[in-house]
């Protein structure tokens, strides 16, 4: 996870601040991990998946290309993930409204 931020703030415009959501996973929460000055972190209320557009994207992932499937072999799942994956970001628009929240437009 450290790497994963530090990756972020080096891509933060210079004099910029990031916010990030994130859910309390343990890596996410621990004391030990080191936060970039450039970044701040929100945390998500615990047991809230709901409030987390990622999760909302795996929620319809599931829903629409990856339930209800059985596979014979390992390559056969990674090949259907990859497949509903290249399905998903062909769809800029439906990732979009996914994410978005009616409530926080006023913002």
């Amino acid at each position: 996870m450290d790497l994963h931020l530090a990756e972020i703030a080096r891509t933060v415009a210079p004099g910029a601040h990031a916010v990030l959501l994130m859910d309390q996973a343990g890596w996410h929460v621990t004391a030990a991990l080191i936060i970039p000055e450039n970044i701040s972190i929100i945390p998500l209320p615990a047991k809230c998946p709901e409030l987390n557009p990622v999760e909302n994207i795996w929620q319809f992932m599931r829903d629409n290309w990856l339930s209800n499937r059985i596979f014979e072999t390992y390559d056969e799942i990674v090949n259907h993930c990859c497949d509903a994956w290249n399905k998903l970001i062909d769809q800029p628009e439906r990732i979009m409204s996914i994410g978005r929240r009616k409530w926080a437009q006023g913002f």
